[in-house]
């Protein structure tokens, strides 16, 4: 079983940054990738950001490129989302989830969830 916990939410004007931290306990060695999402009041979940477990690629969503970086630490654990230039349209709880086969960009293929982590934007 793996176990994924979010944190580094929280309340931030427009314009600053925040940066999550998920951390990962369990079998993490199957892992093919991990992300982040969010979700928004009455919105779908959607992709952010993925950074691939083996080579450390990563593929972002274009509405956080060039804002967001995901990353990982030399033991790749934790995983890290930084977010610059927060806008209120990013306010959402963010979600970190493990994946183990499959397309990076949908959440039903990602077997591992944690328990999200509120950010929210003001104007």
């Amino acid at each position: 079983q793996v176990q994924l916990v979010e944190s580094g939410g929280g309340l931030v004007q427009a314009g600053g940054s925040l940066r999550l931290s998920c951390a990962a306990s369990g079998r993490t060695v199957s892992y093919r990738a991990m992300a982040w999402f969010r979700q928004a009041p009455g919105k779908e979940r959607e992709f952010v950001a993925v950074i691939t477990w083996t080579a450390g690629s990563t593929y972002y969503a274009d509405s956080v490129k060039g804002r967001f970086t995901i990353s990982r630490d030399n033991a790749k654990n934790p995983v890290y989302l930084q977010m610059n230039s927060l806008k209120p349209e990013d306010t959402a709880v963010y979600y970190c989830a493990a994946l183990r086969s499959g397309s990076y960009y949908y959440s039903n293929n990602y077997n591992y969830w944690g328990q999200g982590t509120q950010v929210t934007v003001s104007s």
